[in-house]
């Protein structure tokens, strides 16, 4: 059964809490298949990794390509609290995911209409859906809170 875009970008901000925990930049993800289901959750670890791909979309695509057995997650969502950059715009085109929902758009790095728009591009063979704005709100503060505690002020 398919929930709300507001169903799954507040899983997806919990994701990004548990970033935050650990002194990552608060991102979260998570994909869902066609039908609801939830095939995989991640939040941003490049830190923790060492990985500068260890971006939360990289993450729950990859968790979700290994769960279905493919690295094609057609008919899938994925909910971003952030406007994904240019590497996580390009692996949502060559996974051609269906659609991203994504909760606060980026001005400096965002791909997906802000700086680029990687998802709308017609010299790639994939357009993937946008939805922009879901908890919008919330996942700013959540990204101004963690800058702030950063800078010190």
């Amino acid at each position: 059964m398919i929930l709300s875009d507001t169903y799954y970008m507040n899983i997806a901000l919990e994701q990004a809490r548990l970033a935050r925990q650990e002194g990552e930049v608060p991102v979260g993800a998570v994909l869902v298949s066609g039908t609801g289901k939830i095939l995989s959750r991640a939040y941003n670890r490049p830190i923790a990794l060492n990985d500068p791909t260890a971006h939360a979309e990289i993450l729950a695509l990859r968790d979700g390509g290994t769960l279905v057995g493919n690295y094609r997650l057609t008919d899938t969502i994925l909910y971003v609290t952030l406007e994904p950059c240019l590497m996580c715009a390009g692996a949502m085109v060559l996974a051609r995911i269906k659609r991203l929902v994504f909760a606060a758009s980026d001005p400096k790095t965002g791909a997906c209409g802000s700086v680029f728009d990687m998802l709308g591009c017609k010299r790639f063979n994939h357009r993937v859906a946008i939805t922009k704005g879901i908890l919008a709100e919330e996942s700013r503060a959540l990204l101004q809170a963690f800058f702030r505690e950063r800078r010190g002020s």
